[in-house]
């Protein structure tokens, strides 16, 4: 594969570790300090995308209640906000392969074909280049799982049935995971924010697919899980909501992060 068949890290030495086994020591550690919790294999997740040391914690606990099924989940289909590129739709990458200093994950080239077939669906490779949304989630998954493909989204201005036409289109069986990444509130005081984002936590619970981009910057790819949740029936449980105040940040200006799962009651 050559090098211009695959996406650089773009962060790598801001939001985590640049340094391939210092990274592998950050995540390994992060996903032994998550308590265990019960879970039933889910169908989906959402995780927060801020730097390590603010919303690591938060991302892990998701991670960490992964590992019954490390060789059974063996593609991940990856929804992220877009922060630098205006996108109308959902962007797909052209390249083969995303790389982090952990290596490189290969990209479902027959999956994102078929993702090719929807108008919502465009190529943008800008829109990938230097977005973290995605990038961050890739160490997490590539220590949690021994072998998967990756499908990542770039989600812009897209309507809850957009989203979830494509969630559907790659919705698969028990080996594909649905990966919703975003943060909650931004930059709010901290019992602000404690509010705001346990009435967010709430609506997601409730698979209520009208959450606003103030309350969750991924809320475009919310909400077109909760929309796909809802007609699956689908249930939500809820890990862990905190924010940047209760991690590594003043609480003054803090963002909220949140961890949920998305299981079929065939699983419980």
């Amino acid at each position: 594969m050559n090098a211009a068949a695959v996406r650089q890290p773009a962060v790598a030495g801001m939001f985590y570790p640049a340094a391939e086994s210092a990274l592998r020591t950050a995540v390994d550690a992060l996903l032994a300090a998550a308590p265990a919790l019960p879970l039933a294999q889910p169908k989906a997740i959402i995780a927060p995308h801020a730097g390590y040391i603010y919303s690591g914690p938060t991302a892990a606990r998701i991670y960490a209640a992964l590992s019954p099924w490390r060789q059974k989940i063996r593609r991940i289909a990856l929804f992220g906000p877009t922060h630098r590129v205006a996108v109308r739709g959902l962007a797909l990458p052209s390249c083969a392969a995303f790389a982090t200093p952990l290596g490189a994950v290969r990209l479902d080239a027959e999956a994102m074909a078929a993702l090719d077939e929807l108008p919502q669906i465009s190529r943008n490779d800008a829109a990938h280049a230097l977005e973290h949304s995605l990038e961050v989630h890739l160490p997490f998954l590539q220590r949690c799982f021994d072998d998967f493909t990756l499908i990542p989204l770039a989600v812009g201005d897209a309507e809850p049935e957009e989203v979830a036409a494509a969630i559907e289109l790659l919705w698969g069986g028990d080996e594909t995971l649905l990966v919703i990444s975003s943060d909650l509130s931004h930059f709010l005081p901290y019992a602000t924010a404690q509010q705001v984002d346990g009435d967010t936590c709430h609506h997601i619970l409730d698979l209520d697919a009208r959450i606003h981009p103030r309350q969750a910057c991924g809320a475009y790819p919310i909400n077109g899980l909760l929309l796909a949740a809802r007609r699956h029936g689908l249930k939500a449980q809820l890990l862990e909501c905190c924010n940047s105040g209760d991690t590594a940040g003043d609480r003054e200006r803090v963002v909220g992060y949140a961890a949920f799962a998305f299981h079929s009651p065939n699983h419980e």
